[in-house]
């Protein structure tokens, strides 16, 4: 060290060492603590070190990145978004990760990944992914199936005979793969009583009701027509009691995580022994003629995989995860070490924040047991893209790539299947273990509806939601650039009952509406 910077390194530590000198202590990330700076911050700024918070954090305690070229704007329309989010549910930590034409354009954690220990949210945290897990499955599926391994409209019994046949109304009925990865099977969720699940299907489609048509008297409010306000005052009242139980403050528990069974403590050996759960319950009904969300059937579905590979159904699952390059992608098991697992929370009845209760999801790998990372799902997303859109280079481009799935796979899965429903989304339907929202518009100058395809997820202590938004293609006209091109937006949190839908959707157009601009620019 020359004389010179000697010498300012002894005018810096008398400095820091006289009385009332010592620069007052700082808040820590999150609010930490005190951050003791003397000694350590004289020596540093003698030897022109940038003191900053630790773990690359903003004094706010949210790890702050400089956006990407080409998407600032977007980066910073979205990630206020996610901020009101996680505010308005009082998420701990919350994960979202972009990818636009193939490449991760965004990708962030806000918040703590385990608020005792004070770890904050990264890219690399890992969280389970709830329901997502039933479109990892449907992957497997698809595999199978195109290998000529696997019959969609075979009964199950083919490959599970431990399932026993069934009977509906003393008609013999037929369970497929089909019917299973659509909802459509009649085999049970989490509720027991047919005719709980009744009541609440229809309490849940007269609120709907209500709501068109509460919008259609407003409608006609404006345009002079004559209705009566005590008639729209008393419809309101109706349809705030209707959807207030239906639709959960965020971060809060729903009826759904009221059932017992979703708290099971077991371990489970294998898929097979899973089974016993429910497999001689009756089915709610005739399969084919309605449908019921069940992760059940997506139990039963991990035995039809297990028989027609070959191989254990999670052997041959992390398998596949490592062709995709998901390498963060694993079984939620709790003896396992799981590098940047993040800790799951919920509410208790005071509205203090607790940690989720002990769960073993042994019993339901298939639809909804594995953990991820906001990276491996856009990997995971971008190789379905790509695998539909690879079609329409063939002609184009010699050297292109096979998909993963063959283009007509994809559109099979993303295909809306009559009587089926989305309760994320009320445009959409359900396709094979996907939920589609199909290209429409109405009237004219109003709301366009792209096509998209998404899920949600809900845990113990968890929500989740992977959308995928393609490009709208033109047959003769390509533009620049291999596929995959559109938008894959998705979001992690450790909160269990938050919506994340609508935010995914609105994140994909941003970006979408930035890549667009830069084009025509």
């Amino acid at each position: 060290m020359s004389a010179p910077a000697m010498a300012g390194l002894a005018r810096a530590l008398r400095r820091a060492a006289a009385p009332g000198r010592v620069p007052a202590p700082r808040t820590g990330a999150g609010g930490a603590g005190p951050r003791p700076w003397g000694w350590g911050l004289a020596l540093g700024l003698a030897l022109g070190v940038r003191a900053e918070p630790a773990g690359g954090e903003s004094e706010s305690g949210r790890e702050e990145k400089p956006p990407p070229r080409g998407f600032g704007a977007a980066v910073e329309r979205s990630r206020d978004l996610v901020r009101r989010i996680k505010d308005e549910a009082g998420i701990p930590g919350i994960l979202v990760g972009v990818s636009v034409d193939g490449k991760e354009v965004w990708s962030e954690g806000l918040g703590y990944a385990d608020v005792e220990n004070r770890v904050v949210c990264k890219p690399e945290t890992v969280m389970r992914i709830a329901s997502i897990s039933k479109c990892l499955t449907m992957m497997a599926v698809a595999k199978l199936w195109e290998e000529g391994k696997l019959d969609l409209d075979a009964p199950v019994q083919k490959y599970v005979p431990e399932f026993p046949e069934k009977v509906y109304e003393g008609e013999k009925v037929t369970i497929t793969t089909r019917l299973l990865v659509s909802h459509l099977s009649g085999i049970r969720h989490y509720e027991k009583d047919i005719t709980k699940v009744k009541e609440e299907k229809e309490k849940a489609n007269r609120a709907l009701k209500l709501s068109k048509s509460h919008q259609d008297k407003e409608q006609k409010e404006k345009e002079g027509k004559g209705i009566e306000k005590t008639d729209s005052v008393k419809q309101k009242k109706e349809h705030d009691s209707e959807t207030k139980s239906r639709n959960s403050r965020p971060g809060r528990n729903d009826r759904e995580f009221e059932q017992e069974e979703y708290y099971l403590k077991e371990k489970f050996e294998s898929v097979i022994e899973s089974l016993k759960i429910f497999k001689n319950d009756p089915l709610f009904f005739k399969p084919g003629s309605q449908f019921l969300y069940s992760t059940y059937g997506f139990t039963l579905l991990s035995a039809v995989v297990e028989r027609a590979s070959g191989q254990k159904f999670t052997d041959y699952m992390l398998k596949m995860f490592r062709d995709l390059d998901m390498l963060s992608t694993v079984l939620d098991d709790n003896e396992a070490m799981i590098y940047n697992r993040a800790r799951c929370y919920t509410y208790n009845k005071k509205g203090r924040l607790v940690n989720a209760p002990y769960v073993d999801n042994s019993y339901k790998w298939a639809g909804g047991g594995f953990l991820s990372s906001v990276g491996d799902l856009l990997k995971f997303g971008n190789a379905l893209l790509y695998s539909y859109q690879a079609g329409h280079f063939t002609n184009r481009n010699a050297k292109l790539l096979p998909g993963y799935l063959k283009p007509g796979t994809v559109a099979m899965m993303w295909t809306p299947v009559p009587k089926t429903e989305v309760s994320w989304d009320r445009d959409g339907r359900y396709g094979m273990a996907w939920a589609v929202v199909e290209k429409g518009q109405r009237c004219g100058c109003c709301r366009r509806q792209r096509h998209y395809a998404s899920h949600t997820g809900g845990a113990v202590g968890a929500s989740s939601v992977l959308l995928i938004l393609p490009e709208e293609l033109e047959p003769e006209a390509a533009g620049p650039g291999p596929p995959p091109r559109g938008v894959i937006v998705t979001i992690i949190c450790n909160m269990q009952s938050v919506s994340l839908n609508s935010t995914a959707l609105k994140i994909a157009r941003e970006f979408d509406k930035e890549k667009r601009a830069q084009w025509t620019g």
